[in-house]
């Protein structure tokens, strides 16, 4: 891995990511459930939460960049702009440094909507632990 690598993960984020995500972690903001009051909000219609959307960049570090053993040490993302259901969204991460001492990576990061428009950017600092000898579906142990 070096400064200048990249990586993108997309997916379409869904109604049943947003069941998913309450109840994982109890959020039941009436702006992701309640039709009604959302189309009154500055949002327009109903929301997904930001956890689920800034969760795809979980799972790029995770799985693309840096990889498998990665783990945030630290974020720093602004929320632009809503996802919807519906909505395709891509995250994408950028290494900017990468440390000699260390297995600790720094990344600028950002979760893009299909349309274009930039819903979440930031940073992230990262340590990947080396888990070995890939494994037959390409994961150390």
């Amino acid at each position: 891995m070096k400064t200048g690598d990249i990586a993108r993960r997309s997916r379409t984020v869904t109604a049943r990511d947003i069941e998913l995500f309450t109840e994982i972690t109890g959020d039941r903001n009436p702006l992701h459930y309640d039709q009604q009051l959302a189309e009154q909000s500055r949002f327009g219609r109903i929301i997904v939460q930001g956890g689920v959307t800034s969760g795809l960049l979980n799972a790029v570090v995770a799985e693309d960049l840096p990889g498998p053993g990665t783990v945030f040490l630290e974020t720093h993302w602004r929320f632009l702009a809503p996802c919807r259901p519906g909505d395709t969204i891509t995250g994408h991460v950028e290494v900017t440094s990468v440390r000699e001492d260390k297995p600790i990576t720094t990344l600028d990061t950002r979760v893009v909507r299909g349309d274009g428009v930039v819903a979440i950017e930031g940073t992230a600092v990262c340590w990947t632990m080396d888990l070995g000898p890939p494994d037959a579906i390409g994961h150390g142990r």
